[in-house]
């Protein structure tokens, strides 16, 4: 039997873990995770504290063997398998664009020092570049892919290894973090489930009719553990049954999935156009395109649905789906500001923040990514916010300022004028929806 190292990265449990149950073939493992430094020098973000959470949680699980590096991951692998005699070194395969040159970079490391680097499982039921046309293309349109993707399918989750974890091999503390106010959710495989219980249990059946709806707590808000990988997506396929009612939940996962593959194909799109003919869409620039891009981040808007969502990034690291979609259209057909400046500020945000789902959900809004029909949908704030929160409940959650105007889908219009502390809309969304599609027919020549 021989000495084997499992490195982590976005498979932060002990269950359903492919890598983790080839690497206890070997006898004793080393489970290994390394801070490295193209992420953690970067300013603090929720995602940080919630995966500095889930290493403590899963150094739990592993019964305190979890072994802490910080540095280039080639060198840190590199040493680490010298000094241990480790012969492999099992991962997770990465998809995204700078996973893969790093994981390149530490093969060709490892390889000069006999070592193997086994790339086992992904964080996806279907690997990116699987889902293809007849013809051996991509698919770069949601609905052909989500019909190639269920019938591809995907393995049944696999049980828990019984593992040897190394002992003897020295590890760093986490560093010390700046404490920042948000309210996030605790991070570990058995929150995770937990959570998933309360959704399974009470919104999962109603998910096509309620997922629209920020104000009713009916989505599964697993987009965090999905991310960090405290669960797999092929858990939740597996629970939730997709070929019955649920079908609906199983497109949403197939949405993240269908993002990977695209910039998987196409990784330049991670903060270019897909589109590339939409490169000469004009933008604001200048001191007033700055003030409402500011007035954006701040959730001070005038619009209350857009307010509301930008408070709720900003105080839990999470957004409703449904609300993403709207702040995302105002900036970017509104305000008339690059999406790149919206998914820029997501993901220092966003405990979810994903670049593929992020930017290309971006995209998808702003009519530069994957929707084949982009010119003509422009979002009108105030008519989403009466279709999805009738009542005002998300709203009056995240602006309290509007507790009591009965106007609360547009506080101007109210007779006692707007609310104190509140402020008037930044623009008129039926002039800059003018705007917008005049802007978008310079792209068409029409």
């Amino acid at each position: 039997m021989s000495t084997a190292i499992h490195w982590f990265r976005r498979d932060l449990r002990v269950a359903d873990n492919p890598s983790l149950v080839a690497a206890c073939t070997h006898g004793e493992v080393i489970p290994v995770f390394i801070l490295d430094p193209e992420f953690m020098d970067r300013p603090v973000t929720p995602r940080t504290h919630f995966l500095f959470a889930a290493l403590r949680s899963l150094n739990e699980s592993l019964g305190g063997s979890l072994v802490l590096r910080t540095g280039a991951p080639a060198e840190v692998l590199s040493e680490l398998a010298r000094a241990t005699g480790a012969t492999d070194v099992y991962c997770a395969k990465d998809f995204a664009p700078y996973g893969r040159r790093r994981d390149t970079e530490v093969a060709a490391a490892l390889k000069a020092h006999g070592v193997k680097l086994r790339g086992v499982g992904a964080p996806y039921a279907v690997d990116p570049g699987v889902v293809l046309k007849d013809d051996g293309t991509p698919l770069a349109v949601f609905t052909p892919y989500f019909k190639r993707w269920m019938n591809v399918g995907w393995a049944d989750p696999i049980e828990t290894p019984k593992a040897c974890w190394a002992t003897g091999v020295g590890s760093e503390n986490l560093p010390d973090i700046e404490i920042i106010p948000h309210s996030i959710p605790a991070a570990s495989e058995k929150a995770a489930w937990e959570r998933w219980d309360v959704f399974a249990g009470t919104a999962l059946a109603s998910y096509p009719e309620n997922r629209n709806s920020p104000g009713v707590d009916g989505t599964s808000m697993m987009s965090p553990y999905l991310r960090f990988g405290l669960v797999h997506p092929r858990q939740l396929l597996a629970e939730s049954h997709p070929h019955d009612v649920n079908k609906s939940f199983v497109s949403e996962i197939c949405w993240r999935e269908f993002y990977a593959d695209v910039m998987f194909n196409k990784p330049q799109t991670a903060w270019e156009n897909l589109q590339t003919k939409m490169n000469v869409l004009p933008h604001d620039t200048g001191p007033i395109a700055d003030e409402r891009f500011k007035a954006w981040c701040a959730g001070r808007t005038g619009y209350p649905i857009v307010d509301a969502g930008m408070r709720q990034m900003l105080a839990t690291g999470w957004m409703h789906n449904r609300v993403r979609m709207i702040v995302a259209s105002f900036l970017v057909k509104d305000l008339h500001l690059p999406w790149q400046w919206g998914a820029r500020y997501f993901m220092r945000h966003l405990v979810d923040g994903d670049l593929a789902s992020n930017n290309h959900g971006w995209q998808w809004t702003a009519g530069t990514g994957t929707d084949a029909a982009p010119y003509f949908r422009v979002f009108n704030p105030t008519t989403q916010s009466e279709k999805f929160d009738p009542t005002g409940e998300y709203i009056r959650r995240w602006v309290p300022e509007l507790e009591d105007c009965q106007a609360i889908h547009a506080p101007e219009t109210a007779d006692a004028g707007i609310p104190s502390g509140y402020v008037a809309p930044i623009v008129d969304h039926s002039v800059e929806r003018d705007e917008s599609l005049r802007r978008y027919k310079i792209v068409s020549g029409k």
